[in-house]
């Protein structure tokens, strides 16, 4: 999941960087788990690795953050390469 924060998120991770963590936590609430995230410098302020059971969980996800207006998601759904390279 790679993300951008909008004015107000930006606003709000400045007030209270512990947010990110606690956004995590909500993040597993709602079926996903952040299994690495960074920081970034350029177009994403942030590039999580998210793993979800299916695509709908991830669904949630993204429309649960982005109607709050503090971010832009952009999820790529990762194919394992055996997986991929089985499938070819």
């Amino acid at each position: 999941m790679l993300t951008t924060l909008t004015p107000e998120g930006v606003q709000t991770i400045k007030n209270n960087p512990e947010r990110i963590r606690e956004v995590n936590r909500e993040l597993e609430q709602l079926g996903a788990t952040v299994k690495a995230q960074w920081a970034t410098l350029g177009r994403f302020d942030f590039v999580n690795v998210v793993e979800a059971p299916d695509e709908q969980t991830i669904a949630r996800v993204s429309l649960e953050l982005g109607s709050r207006g503090t971010g832009r998601y952009e999820t790529l759904s990762a194919i394992p390469i055996d997986d991929f390279i089985g499938g070819i």
